[in-house]
């Protein structure tokens, strides 16, 4: 079979509707799915009113007793089930994400088995709810404590890991026994799509996932969350976004958890094994086409190795194959559309109009797709927007530091706080700096800090909740107390 042809026959085998209380319905209008690599339209998905979007809400409402109630093992099952699934389809999977996303094949299938993982950890963790019984400390009762699910939980998921993001809402949210409601993106809709299917086929009964899509996703989103059903929300997103969802949880005092922005500082000591922290800033840069909110936003150099890291990197992100993400060797794809390319090129111009040389790239690719050159910056003037807004694109911006303090000073200089990278040799450094850092993750020497067993979050205007790890399926649950008479 043709490539083109392998490539529609997968596109078309992913159901195009809305999936409500375990039906799927088609809508009147529809919303076109682009290639960010050619600009093609390759599919259109369901247009959903607020009409849909409350039913979707009763679905999930009318499940919950159901859900709540099943056994914990049962959950975690279903979870193992989806788990094994996705595993099988990895390629098929890769192939959808890289179409409607544009990141490499190689980097869709990591972001595949990564989105897997959450089922995996989470199929584990719904047997391990526990709750307490002990005396109360001046005698006369018991103290009995339990946790139960929240209830009716609202996502909403971003275009830049259209999977995972999904599945490390999903997951605890099934093992915990609540419901949901779903409204991925409307740039990369058809992975979740996908997913919702593989949940059906795991046995997941109707009503406890229900996925919308739709081109507006605030008149939609709004009545969801202002309705007295829901009792959690959590978004991964911008922060100007996540701002106007928690006003609007406050409505109905929802649960709420956040995943928001990130201007991650990748710091470098003297001491630091040069090609060791090229190699990290590699990972924690190029990930995701730059596209991510762990993405290395800006890099704090000390002035001793700053001319020799900047060319190394310079001649790394220089020589990479840029390219469709299908192609064979693909290194960096598109950017998911014109208007993110635009953003990338008014940062770089205004880092460069302020005196920022550039080493590598600083500009957009010719032709169709949304690409632009992995571009490394060295001399970049403290004023420079880059170093202050998030890019999310292939752009690395280099500043220089004389002492730990410094760094120190220039990591925390911003109202963002998701993660951090830090490379030294010193342990007594390492502990000292990450201590100081204002961030709810660091990654020390190493490039990637993502794991499905660990908790994922920021702090400051990063957000707040947990995703992963132990304390990830406690944004599901809630604590109550029996006092009980003796």
């Amino acid at each position: 079979m043709p490539v083109a042809s392998k490539e529609q026959a997968v596109v078309d085998a992913v159901p195009k509707g809305l999936y409500i209380g375990g039906e799927w319905r088609e809508t009147e209008s529809t919303v076109p799915v682009e290639d960010p690599s050619t600009g093609e339209v390759i599919a259109q998905v369901a247009d959903a009113t607020v009409d849909d979007a409350l039913a979707a809400l009763t679905a999930a409402a009318d499940a919950q007793k159901m859900w709540a109630n099943t056994p914990s093992r049962e959950r975690g099952e279903v979870l193992r089930k989806a788990y094994d699934l996705i595993m099988e389809r990895v390629d098929d999977l890769a192939l959808i994400m890289t179409l409607e996303m544009g990141k490499p094949l190689a980097e869709s299938k990591a972001e595949v088995t990564y989105a897997a993982d959450f089922f995996y950890w989470f199929a584990g963790e719904a047997t391990r709810i526990e709750g307490g019984y002990k005396p109360a400390e001046k005698g006369g009762f018991r103290v009995l404590t339990m946790r139960q699910p929240v209830g009716p939980c609202i996502f909403i998921t971003p275009w830049n890991f259209p999977l995972a993001m999904g599945t490390r809402k999903l997951g605890p949210q099934i093992a915990a026994g609540c419901t949901s409601v779903i409204k991925p993106a409307k740039q990369t809709p058809l992975s979740m799509l996908a997913l919702v299917g593989i949940l059906e086929e795991a046995g997941l009964p109707g009503g406890v996932v229900n996925v919308i899509t739709a081109k507006s996703s605030g008149s939609i989103m709004e009545p969801l969350i202002k309705d007295p059903r829901a009792r959690k929300l959590s978004f991964t997103g911008s922060t100007p976004v996540g701002k106007k969802l928690i006003e609007q949880s406050a409505e109905q005092v929802l649960k709420v958890s956040m995943e928001l922005g990130g201007n991650a500082p990748f710091v470098v000591f003297e001491d630091a094994d040069i090609d060791e922290a090229i190699e990290g800033a590699m990972l924690a840069k190029m990930r995701n086409i730059g596209e991510a909110c762990t993405a290395a936003n800006r890099f704090h150099v000390h002035e001793s190795i700053a001319d020799e890291f900047a060319q190394k990197l310079a001649e790394r992100m220089g020589g990479l194959k840029i390219a469709r993400g299908t192609e064979e060797d693909s290194k960096v794809g598109p950017l998911i559309d014109d208007d993110q390319r635009g953003t990338v090129a008014e940062l770089v111009d205004d880092a460069t109009s302020k005196g920022a040389k550039v080493l590598t790239g600083g500009e957009r690719v010719d032709g169709p797709g949304y690409f632009y050159k992995p571009t490394v910056l060295a001399d970049v003037p403290a004023d420079a927007r880059l170093l202050k807004e998030e890019i999310f694109g292939p752009v690395a911006p280099i500043a220089t530091f004389s002492t730990e303090e410094e760094a120190i000073a220039a990591a925390n200089d911003t109202e963002y706080g998701l993660v951090a990278y830090l490379y030294t040799k010193d342990l007594a450094r390492a502990l000292r700096v990450s201590e100081a850092l204002e961030t709810g993750m660091i990654g020390l020497n190493q490039g990637v800090v993502s794991n499905a067993g660990a908790p994922f979050g920021g702090v400051k205007q990063s957000g707040f909740g947990r995703e992963g790890g132990k304390v990830g399926i406690d944004e599901y649950l809630e604590w109550k107390y029996v006092a009980v008479a003796l």
